[in-house]
């Protein structure tokens, strides 16, 4: 095998921090269901809840408006970026005087602006990603971008919520927002290339990126793509929702599951996420996202375990959590580098938007469903159907590799 001059450091940091800033609100909601329970809410509206995720699948929307306007002195991502992040740290601030037991409609009003201003940041990010990179870089840059993202979520869900009773719903809130502010103005100092003349003539206006996603979408396999990551992540969206709910009911503290999973499971995500970025880097970009597909779907088993046991002890608990965070953690990576591989370079952002949006898309109606589904089956049921769901989505890689364009 041939060996690749290593990527540029500089890009790669870059995309780290921004993806790590994305990470932090995320985290944070993630842990919300745990909040929501504790202060009395059903597990129907705890999963009806997720349905303020909906600005990560309409981005695409207003994505070719990303792709299209920005100032080039200033840099044309860093003109979404940069105010993105700034609204997005006064949005937590605001948050901050709204805990779930006291204003929980303001509540999920200001986490739906959270979702409004990281989508249309991601869109950006995602587009200085195909900007900078090389086909040679996407493993290593994808490992940035998801132990980036997640390394946010590990910061707001591992270490600030666990401090929740010294520092409050408050603290765990401004330090968010302090975090954002401090990545918005460091970005003033980087300055952006500028892109290249195809770039330019692809964005000369909003007619000419819809023409570009148009043609792209009537490539050969293209809506085989678009189906294999509108389903990828369709039975763990099933089961992630009420793994803690029904922890909790099993008699467990949100603080501990904070640690459990937010802390040990995230950890062994981003171990993951360098799995499957150094799969990608070694092996065709699809061998490695079936290798890591198969081991995901191998690892919901233990999820569905521990509802068979009724209350897992601790051990247990943490060990599933481990397995399948670190299952999961690299089938993201190797299927977000999949992705930017399938991209036009001339519209990134549009064209990665289209099928994050896509990814959301598919994730969105069993994430919203999974509440009342485990009021219907029971904890046991759904789990056990999000795994054989799991499964049943290997199956479209049949497909995919017979469309597949010629790997490196």
């Amino acid at each position: 095998m041939s060996s690749s001059p290593p990527p540029p450091r500089r890009p790669l940091a870059l995309l780290f921090l921004l993806y790590f800033a994305q990470g932090l609100p995320f985290g944070f909601q993630k842990e919300l269901s745990s909040f929501f329970r504790e202060a009395g809410i059903s597990n129907p509206h705890i999963g009806f809840a997720r349905a303020l995720a909906w600005p990560w699948m309409a981005k695409v929307l207003w994505a070719p408006l990303v792709d299209r306007f920005g100032v080039d002195s200033f840099g044309r991502r860093k003109t979404w970026i940069v105010p993105m992040l700034i609204l997005l740290a006064l949005t937590c601030v605001a948050a901050s005087y709204f805990p779930p037991a006291k204003g929980l409609v303001v509540l999920l009003a200001l986490v739906l602006l959270m979702n409004l201003f990281a989508a249309t940041q991601d869109i950006a990010v995602d587009g200085l990603a195909v900007d900078l990179l090389a086909a040679k870089d996407l493993g290593p840059a994808n490992i940035a971008q998801v132990v980036g993202y997640k390394a946010g979520m590990l910061l707001a869900s591992g270490l600030l919520v666990p401090l929740y009773p010294w520092i409050g719903w408050a603290g765990i809130l401004w330090a968010i927002a302090g975090l954002l502010i401090l990545w918005s103005v460091s970005l003033l100092f980087w300055r952006e290339p500028r892109p290249q003349a195809s770039a330019v003539e692809a964005r000369s206006s909003l007619r000419a990126v819809v023409a570009t996603m148009v043609e792209s979408l009537r490539q050969p396999g293209a809506l085989w793509l678009v189906l294999f990551v509108a389903t990828y992540k369709i039975g763990e969206e099933l089961v992630d929702p009420m793994l803690r709910p029904f922890l909790i009911d099993a008699g467990y503290r949100k603080e501990q599951l904070s640690i459990w999973i937010g802390s040990y499971g995230m950890f062994a995500s981003l171990l993951g996420s360098m799995l499957g970025g150094y799969l990608a880097t070694r092996l065709p970009i699809l061998s490695a996202l079936s290798i890591c597909a198969f081991l995901r779907s191998a690892s919901m088993l233990g999820e569905w375990y521990l509802t068979v046991l009724g209350k897992p002890g601790k051990v247990a608990i943490i060990a599933v959590t481990i397995g399948e965070h670190f299952c999961g953690g690299a089938l993201t990576t190797a299927m977000f580098a999949y992705m930017m591989s399938r991209v036009n370079k001339a519209i990134g952002g549009t064209h990665y938007t289209l099928l994050a949006c896509v990814e959301v898309l598919g994730k969105m109606p069993p994430s919203i469903m999974s509440g009342v589904l485990a009021d219907r089956l029971g904890y046991r049921g759904l789990f056990g159907l999000g795994t054989m769901l799991s499964f049943g989505f290997l199956l479209l890689l049949i497909p995919l590799r017979r469309f597949q364009p010629q790997e490196a």
